[in-house]
């Protein structure tokens, strides 16, 4: 976790779903996963969400991941998985079988630690054979700052480079050099982001606004109030944990949809960011 204590949630995010912070597929059938969900992650995982001690002994965080599949999974919570292809703050194939969903602060230390040193081998080991996609949620806590950003990455993957621009961010002792309006820019033209006119308009639109919004309130709607959070095919995981805690939830998401029809991709359908392809990194 990057903060000691949560923040409160903004005046405008609340305990239920709303129609913007819930998925298209039935947002009735989640209420009961997200209320098991928001139990776990308000209030068990956040109690111990911060990287292991190399050497530490005794049990892991409530984050630990079961020999039983099953374990800890919320089933309707795969619901809050967008599969869009077009979707430019994703990464990975829209039909794969497991979908790891990350809300997350730009200004957040252990998120940058996760971007960092986890999440690339589960690009290359994951992604790239196709078992599993990356769906990005901008989950701003840290004040004025983190919205601008994260509103600065959205903008960057309608022309997109969210990824390039995401890694920018997360680079080591990016945070501490702040992210006003002009380092903003200076992390847009690192990322290659080609028209620069149209990202500093992009980045301050309302369609940026209201796409953060929409990551944030579902994000609260979790139960989420601090960050990284992450849901694997509907088992959420708090914090920047061990990178075997990821990769143990990923197989066993893998194993149980083998046992399932494949899931449908949402190619050619209206983006939910309206972003370009995030295919590739």
């Amino acid at each position: 976790m990057s903060a000691s204590s949560s923040p409160k949630p903004s005046p405008k995010a609340s305990p239920k779903a709303s129609p913007k912070a819930s998925p298209k597929a039935k947002p009735v059938a989640i209420v009961a996963g997200v209320a098991a969900a928001a139990v776990l992650l308000g209030v068990v995982s956040y109690t111990a969400t911060k990287p292991a001690t190399p050497g530490a002994s005794g049990p892991s965080s409530a984050a630990e991941v079961s020999a039983d599949p099953a374990a800890g999974v919320y089933p309707e919570l795969e619901a809050y998985a967008r599969r869009d292809a077009s979707d430019g703050l994703a990464l990975g194939r829209a039909d794969a079988p497991v979908v790891l969903i990350e809300y997350a602060d730009f200004k957040c230390g252990y998120c940058g630690k996760f971007a960092r040193d986890t999440e690339p081998v589960l690009v290359e080991k994951y992604v790239k054979n196709g078992t599993l996609r990356i769906e990005w949620r901008n989950f701003p806590i840290f004040g004025e700052e983190s919205e601008a950003v994260a509103r600065a990455s959205w903008a960057a993957g309608q022309q997109g480079r969210f990824w390039e621009f995401h890694r920018a961010a997360y680079a080591e002792d990016a945070k501490e050099k702040g992210f006003g309006k002009d380092r903003l820019a200076a992390l847009a033209k690192e990322a290659g982001v080609p028209d620069a006119a149209r990202f500093a308009k992009d980045s301050e639109g309302v369609e940026a606004r209201a796409a953060v919004r929409r990551d944030q309130e579902q994000g609260y709607a979790l139960g989420a109030s601090s960050t990284p959070s992450f849901l694997v095919n509907g088992r959420p995981i708090a914090g920047a944990q061990p990178l075997e805690t990821f990769t143990e939830a990923i197989e066993a998401a893998a194993k149980t949809a083998k046992k399932q029809p494949a899931k449908p991709s949402a190619a050619g359908t209206p983006s939910a960011t309206g972003a370009a392809s995030g295919a590739g990194q």
